[in-house]
């Protein structure tokens, strides 16, 4: 359901200068053509992303309990997150959201939780992916889903994707592509080193667990916030990192919360499509 937006939240990313840019450029536009809406981070109708991808990644970890729209202006390479792609169309396209002329998608995410003797000691949530990876050797993974065994990688490790995430890091791992407004989970192996297995697309009421079995102790990273070493480490979004022991299980499964992605350019997925793999 659409809203009428009074409230409008931006964020960017302070190094990005094409983003600082349009931040000052988008407040003077806005205290012209809309001086009733409000820019504040306290309960946004809407929050306008400028950057690429990862930035929108970002904005939505961050704003995940109080976020209700999202409208990203692509400042990055191709912007599948993104609302808008073209710097051209930017005022263009934030006037026709402000007016209400724009359709939503849903996207889940999911929820990740680390336990470790039983007791849980990570949990996160995650719009694209959980990666579990060894950072710089082997690691066996034991993979089940619904409590049933699925596979067993010995290589770099495995990721669970959302639809979202399909055309990221899973998309790298020759995992499937995905329509966004599907909701699913992708399970894709990393360099495993038995025969190659195809990726799984699971059903969204499934939980998915992975079962640390064993890897090789060797300590010679370690996670900057904690200073703990780390050989084995799950991931969401690239953003939340937590180092992995032997016999940790992870359990993932679908989130109880939807992110809405505001569109205001039909067919714009595949059109990103398009202009990624240049389909003619």
């Amino acid at each position: 359901m659409r809203r009428n937006i009074k409230t409008l939240s931006i964020f960017y990313r302070k190094d990005n200068r094409r983003a600082v840019f349009w931040n000052t450029k988008i407040l003077t536009w806005l205290a012209r053509e809309y001086p009733r809406i409000a820019v504040s981070d306290r309960n946004p109708d809407a929050l306008l992303v400028l950057g690429g991808d990862g930035t929108i990644l970002e904005a939505v970890q961050r704003y995940l309990k109080k976020v209700r729209a999202v409208f990203g202006l692509n400042l990055g390479h191709t912007g599948f997150l993104a609302s808008v792609r073209e710097p051209r169309m930017f005022l263009p396209s934030l006037r026709a959201f402000l007016k209400g002329e724009y359709t939503t998608v849903k996207r889940m995410m999911v929820e990740v939780g680390v336990y470790r003797k039983n007791k849980k000691v990570f949990s996160a949530y995650s719009l694209n992916e959980i990666s579990v990876q060894s950072l710089l050797g082997m690691v066996e993974i034991e993979v089940f889903i619904d409590g049933h065994i699925a596979q067993h990688i010995r290589g770099s490790g495995v990721l669970v994707a959302t639809a979202t995430g399909s055309t990221a890091y899973n998309l790298s791992a020759h995992g499937p592509i995905v329509m966004p407004d599907i909701k699913c989970m992708i399970l894709t192996e990393i360099m495993d080193h038995n025969i190659p297995t195809p990726s799984i697309v699971i059903k969204r009421d499934r939980e998915v667990e992975l079962r640390i079995a064993s890897f090789r102790k060797r300590g010679l990273l370690t996670v900057s916030k904690t200073k703990e070493p780390a050989d084995v480490v799950v991931t969401a979004d690239g953003e939340n990192i937590f180092p992995l022991h032997e016999g940790d299980m992870i359990k993932i499964h679908r989130a109880p919360r939807l992110v809405t992605f505001a569109e205001v350019e039909r067919n714009y997925f595949f059109k990103s499509l398009q202009e990624k793999f240049a389909f003619r």
